[in-house]
């Protein structure tokens, strides 16, 4: 079965930390990556973070189709860049040193690519985190420490709510397309596109309609349990924060204090080693 943003537990430091911790060093880092073209600073972010992926003890595998996707984006981003914006890394660098000359305006700099090795570092460096993030962390856990922090906990339950619907999602679309495969519908690669494409139309026809159901039926539940009544509520899996959140937050704080000031220093958001 294909898995999508699950929660995947593990005997590991990241597990340990307080959802609301690991959102704001998400935050933060995704804001210090963002901020900054400086290649030796984002070539030491997608470091740490591959580092960071294996003490959580989390392996490719149970990630492989996000990983893939996340592949294919990477790949179509640069291809529409370079589409777009042939020469926009020697706007960027200001000079222009030819590679490979192709058809038209379309011309392989060194800037170009230099350029495109830089947006690749920035897709290395979050995705990771943001995998990090959603597989590292309890969703109910990460409600309660959203109420601590001053979130509503109705928002706070909304958000527990649709993190752990999307396995049942994942799980309900698993059984439908067994179900219609077994009634004779062709969804393998042997089919064509447009065949391909008729039969996802009857796996997501009654899989809105269950998920519909499905709400309803929480819906229902939660009302019938006097949720929202009252202006707070106690959490199950609640976590205090701990040395260990605090330090995090702390040096997340200063990775985006270092780009902010290494973007003041150098005068630009970008590492011209051209110049």
């Amino acid at each position: 079965m294909i898995n999508l943003f699950n929660y995947i537990d593990r005997p590991s430091p990241i597990h340990r930390l307080t959802g609301a911790c690991k959102l704001i060093c998400l935050i933060l880092w995704t804001l210090a990556a963002m901020t900054s073209f400086y290649t030796p600073l984002l070539l030491a972010m997608t470091v740490a973070s591959l580092l960071l992926f294996r003490i959580a003890k989390l392996k490719v595998k149970d990630i492989s189709f996000v990983v893939g996707l996340m592949l294919v984006y990477i790949v179509l981003n640069n291809v529409l860049i370079f589409l777009f914006s042939p020469d926009h890394g020697t706007s960027i660098y200001g000079t222009e040193t030819v590679l490979l000359k192709l058809v038209g305006p379309y011309v392989i700099t060194a800037e170009q690519l230099f350029y495109h090795l830089n947006v690749i570092l920035k897709n290395a460096c979050t995705v990771p985190i943001v995998l990090l993030f959603v597989c590292t962390t309890n969703p109910s856990e990460f409600a309660a420490s959203l109420n601590r922090v001053g979130v509503s906990y109705k928002i706070s339950y909304a958000v527990a709510l649709a993190l752990r619907y999307i396995p049942d999602i994942q799980r309900e679309y698993r059984d439908i397309s067994l179900a219609q495969q077994a009634r004779g519908t062709e969804m393998s690669k042997k089919a064509s596109l447009v065949n391909r494409l008729k039969a996802a139309s009857t796996i997501l026809i009654p899989l809105i309609l269950s998920s519909m159901d499905r709400i309803e039926t929480i819906s229902n539940a939660m009302e019938l349990r006097g949720f929202g009544k009252s202006g707070k509520r106690t959490w199950y899996s609640g976590k205090k924060f701990s040395k260990m959140d605090i330090l995090c937050i702390v040096l997340c704080v200063a990775l985006m204090a270092l780009s902010l000031l290494i973007t003041f220093l150098n005068g630009s958001r970008y590492y011209n080693p051209f110049m």
